[in-house]
């Protein structure tokens, strides 16, 4: 299965939003398919041996929309980005021209709606004949995108928003027309023959007007996208053929060897070469102190080099660069759905050909009881101005691309709206410990031999051992091996070695089979380790990790290892406490050296001795863990490969970022810098981002709730008042816009660890 993520043109409101998502899925090889109206882009999953890009968008532009592909590496290309200029460009134009002749229009139309003489307004302003040549250019340029895109949804059997806008303004501009050609035909059924040109060119202006405040309210709202991409470097200084040059970062290919000068941005991902400096990476990693880089450390692109100068070697260019698979990611999370948004889709559906069904029958009733075509006829043109589907279609997306900006802006990726949704909801959240509430960088601190402390022994046993740990990935299997290499033992070549999850490791090292591991494991093959067990109690409540070491099938020593705890990990804990959730940990290690750190951090509950295939068992046991309930909404903190099923299996996996890609690649939520805090910002961003969506959802559903009945004249057998229509386009334009200004709030988020 092939993903796609296509920017979308033409789009005017939620139900056009349907009808693409439509069109895209009527696609034979389209599996699934989201189109997200507040970010104006569509995210598809297709079997690329049955359909392709040109397919999918022939089929949007069949629909009468267009599409250009997204590149998280370059973003917008410049034909689009000078296209959607000229569309603004023109859109003010046509405000203006169209602010100007409704100001003439209403003052010209004030004796008729206030039913005074009024000799400050000259006559001329009056006449009908005037009035119809200054309302056509308003209606048919400044209105015409209403009536052409309406006419699009007519012939695919659909109806929008444009929609509803073609049919108020065309019924007030057709009717004046008709009232200007034939003056009697109202005269003889005893009515005033007043035309309503200025509601349709105030409607069609304020609807713009609306319109343009929404676009820039909108494109605020991608800001952390464009923030992310401006930190791309433009060039790179690279060494071909022994002389240095400046290319584009585009020309960049993987193994160039790049120079970085102090105050410079790092342009891709590489490995320094050469040289030694340190490097602010706070724009990528949230991280404000600046890290020491050497040769075999990695750089990350767009970050700045501060002090010294060094060469790297490129190892990922281009749209496989870290900053490009951020963008990548917080653009597929910004066009991705939140579950809470399937109600405002159902409505949506029907939402159109509902208002004009009201719309008709609104005509119908009152042209039957009261007689009066012009009542009727003005109550129809409320009805479908008033009506606005884009609130309902607005209302979480916009929350969700700001909630997920703002995530990427501190050092928080979000995978998709269903996460940050979900988050919202946790009550159970799991830590592991090594590498999460821990630094993930364990030390040796003590190191005993059956044979006493002769220094021979210890390290020809250290050189074994060490040997054997140097092909496991586990970070207690690096800390044997630094130790060794602080001893200056030097290494020897392993056969036959054999990982086992949880457990320990095993090899042949000169013919000697050594193993290496707990406690528990080293009994099960057959081993007594009760020699050196006086040393391992007092290690273990100190809060360090024992590991044991066998040569030919003997216990030959015990090793204390500890890994310091992260200094934010009890803070956090705390803190997520105080959220009220219950926090558990989770560790592979023995159930003394567990509760020792729990006791540390504040954990009450703790899981010990847990093998990497059990922990996904645990956290589908607490999800269920309350009998004859709904299951518990649980997440997952961890950063190594055996921490992947457990993250696959929570409802919300969260992986540090500092740990492997597997973990990451499987966790719903990934923390860049490693910093615990960032959980807590995660949970709040959630909560506030669906408060945010709840709050725009109510004022959507209300606004139409309310707008509708009162437009069609509720109000008007019991106080004698209808809605001008004038006004109602006033309210349909700036609904819209209160609820992106609504969703822009959240910007104003700041995390904080309580």
């Amino acid at each position: 299965m092939d993903n796609l993520t296509l920017k979308l043109r033409g789009m005017s409101c939620a139900a056009c939003a349907n009808n693409v998502e439509q069109a895209i899925l009527s696609v034979s090889g389209v599996i699934d398919c989201n189109v997200n109206f507040g970010a104006e882009q569509a995210s598809i999953n297709y079997d690329s041996k049955r359909t392709n890009l040109e397919k999918i968008q022939a089929a949007i532009e069949a629909a009468g929309y267009s599409s250009f592909s997204l590149s998280a590496a370059q973003g917008e290309d410049d034909t689009e980005t000078a296209s959607r200029l000229a569309e603004q460009r023109e859109l003010i134009l046509k405000l203006k021209t169209g602010s100007v002749i409704s100001i003439f229009l209403f003052f010209g139309s004030l004796p008729m709606m206030t039913g005074l003489k009024l000799p400050f307004i000259p006559s001329f302003l009056h006449h009908p004949w005037l009035q119809l040549v200054l309302t056509t250019p308003v209606e048919f340029w400044c209105g015409w995108s209403f009536f052409r895109n309406g006419w699009k949804s007519l012939k695919h059997h659909t109806a929008t928003m444009d929609t509803l806008i073609a049919l108020g303004t065309g019924t007030a501009y057709l009717y004046s027309l008709v009232v200007t050609l034939f003056p009697g035909l109202l005269i003889s059924q005893g009515l005033e023959p007043h035309v309503y040109y200025e509601v349709a060119a105030m409607v069609v202006t304020l609807i713009l007007l609306g319109r343009f405040l929404e676009s820039r309210a909108r494109g605020q709202t991608s800001q952390a996208i464009r923030k992310l991409m401006g930190l791309q470097a433009k060039t790179a200084r690279v060494i071909r053929n022994d002389v240095e040059m400046d290319i584009s970062i585009a020309e960049v290919r993987i193994n160039d060897v790049i120079v970085v000068r102090p105050g410079e941005k790092i342009p891709v991902d590489g490995e320094v070469i050469e040289g030694a400096s340190t490097v602010d990476e706070a724009m990528v990693t949230g991280e404000s102190l600046p890290r020491k880089k050497q040769p075999g450390d990695e750089v990350i692109g767009a970050t700045i080099n501060k002090t010294g100068s060094f060469k790297f070697r490129a190892t990922r260019v281009g749209k496989d660069t870290f900053l490009a698979q951020i963008v990548k990611l917080v653009q597929e999370a910004q066009g991705s759905k939140a579950p809470i948004q399937r109600l405002a889709d159902q409505v949506t559906g029907w939402f159109v050909p509902a208002v004009i069904a009201i719309a008709i029958t609104t005509f119908v009733i009152w042209f039957n009881i009261m007689g009066n075509l012009t009542l009727a006829t003005m109550t129809t043109v409320g009805v479908l101005i008033i009506a606005c589907p884009c609130a309902l279609g607005l209302a979480t997306p916009t929350s969700v691309m700001v909630g997920t900006g703002i995530g990427a802006e501190n050092g928080i990726l979000i995978k998709g709206a269903e996460s940050l949704e979900l988050a919202h909801k946790i009550q159970i959240i799991v830590l592991d410990k090594t590498g999460t509430l821990t630094q993930g960088k364990p030390t040796v601190t003590d190191f005993v031999t059956v044979h006493g402390t002769a220094n021979s022994n210890e390290l020809a046993l250290l050189q074994l051992a060490a040997t054997v740990e140097r092909n496991s990935e586990h970070p207690l299997a690096e800390a044997v091996v630094q130790y060794a290499k602080s001893q200056e033992v030097s290494l020897a070549t392993v056969n036959n070695f054999l990982a086992i999850a949880g457990s320990g490791v095993q090899g042949v090292v000169n013919d000697h089979l050594v193993q290496i591991g707990t406690q528990r494991w080293l009994t099960e093959i057959g081993i007594n380790p009760d020699s050196l067990q006086q040393y391992q109690s007092g290690w273990e409540s100190a809060g360090k990790t024992v590991i044991f070491m066998a040569v030919d099938g003997a216990l030959q020593g015990i090793m204390a290892i500890s890994d310091a705890l992260k200094p934010s990990s009890a803070q956090t804990v705390k803190a997520l406490q105080n959220l009220g959730l219950e926090v558990v940990m989770l560790t592979g290690d023995n159930q003394q050296t567990a509760d020792a750190i729990a006791l540390q951090v504040g954990i009450n509950q703790v899981f010990a001795q847990v093998r990497p295939d059990q922990k996904a068992a645990i956290i589908q046991s607490l999800q269920s863990q309350i009998p004859n309930s709904k299951s518990q909404i649980v997440a997952m903190v961890g950063d190594g490969i055996n921490d992947a099923p457990a993250l696959a299996q929570a409802d919300v996996g969260i992986a540090i970022g500092t740990g492997t890609d597997v973990a990451i690649a499987a966790s719903d939520i990934t923390l860049i810098s490693g910093d615990l805090q960032g959980i807590v910002t995660a949970i709040q961003l959630s909560r506030a981002t669906i408060n945010n969506i709840q709050q725009n959802l109510f004022f959507a559903f209300i606004y139409n709730i309310i707008g509708i009945p009162i437009a069609a004249g509720i109000l008007y057998p019991i106080f004698g008042w209808l809605l001008n229509p004038i006004i109602a386009g006033a309210a349909m334009a700036f609904s819209s816009v209160s609820v992106v200004t609504n969703a822009l709030r959240l910007r104003n988020f700041q995390p904080g660890v309580k």
